[in-house]
């Protein structure tokens, strides 16, 4: 006789109900409904050549991803041979966990093809796992890699003792050899041996920042140095120790000023997503600025608005960031008190306050970045303007500040006015300070691969990173659409020779795009070039280079030779 069991009704239904639970939870794709495969960009490129022996190899990838899948068993590196001689080395990761780094436990060999591989077996926060592997080669120099170099210094002779002391390098450096080691950035006065002056290091995009813990003494002759401790991200140290003097002035600092504002005093239809930045005459205590609530605010019709202050110690800027956009149609006041302090403890003599009106109707995009004065230059230098070639033009002023060297130059060669090292170059640097760190404080960002040649890209806010940080075009870059274009490199930016043009199309204009570059710019040989290129170090156009747009240096050199170089056209220009 066959025995039926007899089951309960409640235990058939809660067995379902689990069922329905689990298999939800396994099957929810979350925030990814499509389940679509990561995709990755890599550097060094694909076939590239002439690769730094001691380059790390990146992988970016386009979604967060799970760390322990991505290990030296799925992200290899291999050599010629049979079979391929495995390369060891380190992976590791940022804290997004989108960007990972193989790190050989030493150089590469020369003039020698490598193999990478990211294999399926790494997968994304949701354990989805790459399409197919994904496998690519690259050939190494013939040389070993040419180490980095400190390409700008400051202050000049002559400076106020509230000053810092800053270097900016040819390229991104490890921050751990500058900052932790009390030997590698220093500062010393006279006496046998040089007396040692104590202040703190700070490492920022491609600059490094000497901050005296009191002023300096009144006309003396300071040494600045960094040793070969100081390292650039493939352990490569400087070739030698880099030293550099300078003289304090005879007389006291005049209390601290504010030199520059954005957005400007009294202007009007400013977008609703502005950031506020204000650049001082000198170096201020970061932290009678950014910890008071009461220094540095921004009101509308006496109410406060939320937002925070930040202050970068290497160019004297202070930016307040509102937590959210402001009101359309909107009169806006901003004040930075006399709480404000110098590094001597001296304040600001008065307040210092400046208004400012948003647009009556929604900006779409991000707002535009406010030029000031520094808008009618075509080439604008921190230490030098060069020009080396007959056939060279600008159409706008030149100048330079804190330098006074502008050569090479006839009448025949820009349509402007030229500003050495007066009153007006010295405006201009600090409007253009302003707006630098206006561009670098833009929020959002897209990170951008190493090579952005080929791409088409809309308007919007991009960047690199510390695990890539400088940005090459190779080819055409193609910027479509009305709008603002804000680029954030953390190092150089270079173009390659002869086949690389930035083209502007469905309403893209020069006055629109703006490049802030922590390092240098360099342009290639007779390639095309759209925007105003903002560097903290230098910008060197290369022969037959043209630039639609402006060449701006905040403290090394613009160099030009036989170029084209035409200022935009835009209405915001005073």
């Amino acid at each position: 006789m066959t025995v039926i069991r007899r089951y309960s009704n409640h235990g058939i239904w809660f067995i379902a109900f689990l069922l329905l639970i689990f298999g939800a939870g396994c099957c929810n794709p979350g925030p990814n409904p499509a389940l679509a495969a990561p995709t990755v960009s890599v550097v060094p490129l694909a076939g590239a050549v002439g690769v730094c022996p001691s380059a790390a190899v990146t992988a970016t990838f386009s979604l967060a991803m799970q760390p322990a899948t991505i290990s030296t068993t799925t992200f290899t590196l291999t050599g010629p041979g049979t079979p391929p001689v495995a390369v060891t080395g380190v992976i590791t990761s940022d804290p997004t966990n989108t960007i990972f780094t193989f790190t050989p436990s030493s150089p590469l060999a020369l003039s020698t093809l490598y193999t990478a591989t990211i294999t399926t077996g790494a997968t994304d926060e949701y354990g989805i796992a790459l399409a197919s592997n994904l496998v690519w080669t690259f050939t190494t120099s013939s040389e070993a890699c040419a180490p980095p170099t400190a390409i700008s210094v400051t202050p000049a002779n002559g400076v106020c003792p509230s000053t810092v002391v800053t270097a900016t390098f040819s390229e991104a450096m490890n921050p751990a050899t500058i900052i932790s080691p009390a030997t590698t950035f220093t500062l010393t006065g006279p006496g046998t041996p040089p007396a040692a002056v104590t202040g703190v290091v700070t490492y920022a995009g491609s600059t490094a920042t000497f901050t005296p813990s009191s002023p300096l003494a009144l006309s003396t002759l300071y040494t600045a140095t960094i040793t070969t401790g100081a390292q650039d991200l493939n352990g490569d140290a400087l070739a030698s120790n880099f030293v550099w003097t300078f003289t304090t002035a005879a007389a006291a600092c005049a209390p601290p000023t504010v030199v520059s504002v954005a957005p400007p005093n009294l202007s009007s239809g400013i977008c609703p997503s502005t950031l506020v930045v204000a650049t001082f005459s000198e170096a201020m205590k970061p932290a009678t600025i950014i910890s008071p609530a009461t220094t540095f605010t921004l009101t509308a019709s006496g109410t406060p608005v939320a937002g925070t202050v930040t202050y970068d110690v290497s160019s004297y800027a202070a930016t307040f960031t509102p937590t959210s956009p402001l009101a359309l149609d909107t009169p806006y006041t901003a004040t930075i008190t006399t709480g404000a302090q110098d590094l001597a403890g001296d304040s600001l003599a008065t307040d210092y306050v400046w208004t400012f009106t948003t647009s009556t109707t929604a900006c779409t995009g991000i707002s535009t970045v406010p030029m000031g004065s520094a808008c009618s230059f075509g080439a604008l230098g921190g230490s030098t303007v060069t020009n080396s070639g007959v056939s060279t033009f600008v159409t706008g002023d030149i100048g330079v500040w804190a330098g006074s060297a502008i050569t090479g130059f006839t009448s025949s060669n820009y349509s402007g006015t030229e500003y050495a090292g007066d009153a007006t170059a010295q405006t201009a640097q600090g409007d253009l300070t302003t707006a630098y760190n206006f561009a670098a404080a833009a929020a959002g960002g897209a990170v951008l691969p190493a090579d952005i040649g080929g791409e088409t890209l809309a308007p919007g806010v991009y960047k690199t990173t510390s695990a890539q940080p400088s940005l090459e075009i190779t080819g055409n870059l193609t910027l479509s659409g009305n709008g603002v274009y804000i680029f954030q490199i953390v190092s150089t930016l270079t173009t390659a020779a002869t086949n690389s043009d930035v083209i502007l199309s469905g309403g893209a204009t020069s006055g629109d795009v703006f490049w802030q570059v922590g390092s240098s710019a360099t342009l290639g040989t007779s390639t095309t070039f759209a925007g105003t290129i903002m560097a903290q170090a230098s910008v060197s156009l290369d022969t037959g280079a043209t630039l639609d747009g402006r060449a701006l240096a905040r403290t090394g050199a613009v160099t030009l030779l036989s170029n084209s170089v035409v200022v935009p056209v835009v209405p915001s220009c005073p």
